[in-house]
């Protein structure tokens, strides 16, 4: 018996074992992006999934505008989380029948509170968003790029080297916002408080 656990030990080990034949895959897809804006320390270029293996451009940029888009909304919905979680509301009813905002919960407990009717608007404002918050006059700068010409707030009067460490900046802050989002929606199921009472 205690051979047997001796030689399945050392064959576990084995497993630890750096690899002596190189992904031909993963190298070609590293070279490619590796460059690219996002890989930056600690993690560099970070594909677990193989998403990029032999991916054409088109991909990469679909992906990346993917991410922003998602980076952004999380941005967002970190803010307003921890706003509703705070016991901020907005005044005023939100139906006709009286029910007032101050009356809908914070977190998962609003998606039963709210009416079909506030659902129906915010089902519609996202696909209304969705139809606009693109590159329609195919005049943005980079991916993710959705001013379309209307929209500036100085981003023009920036060199390229304070824009590219400001697109960095966004990316890393849609990252983060995604993993607390998803914190807080965990902290929230498991009871503990958003909000530390006194």
């Amino acid at each position: 018996m205690k051979s047997f656990v001796a030689a399945l030990l050392i064959a576990s080990a084995s497993a630890f074992a750096p690899s002596t034949t190189p992904s031909q895959a993963s190298t070609t897809s590293l070279a490619a992006y590796e460059s690219e804006l996002g890989a930056q320390p600690p993690l560099g270029f970070f594909d677990p999934l193989g998403l990029l293996n032999n991916a054409s451009p088109a991909r990469f940029n679909r992906l990346r505008e993917v991410e922003l888009k998602h980076g952004r909304i999380s941005m967002l919905a970190v803010v307003g989380y921890l706003v509703t979680a705070s016991g901020i509301r907005l005044p005023g009813a939100i139906d006709y029948d009286g029910l007032q905002f101050s009356d809908i919960p914070g977190g998962f407990a609003a998606l039963s509170a709210v009416p079909k009717e506030g659902w129906g608007q915010i089902v519609g404002f996202i696909f209304f968003l969705e139809m606009i918050m693109r590159d329609i006059s195919g005049t943005g700068e980079f991916v993710g790029d959705f001013r379309n010409g209307a929209i500036d707030y100085g981003w023009d009067k920036f060199d390229e080297a304070t824009k590219l460490k400001k697109r960095a900046i966004e990316l890393n802050q849609g990252r983060a916002a995604q993993m607390g989002i998803l914190a807080l929606m965990v902290h929230e199921q498991l009871g503990v408080p958003l909000i530390p009472s006194n």
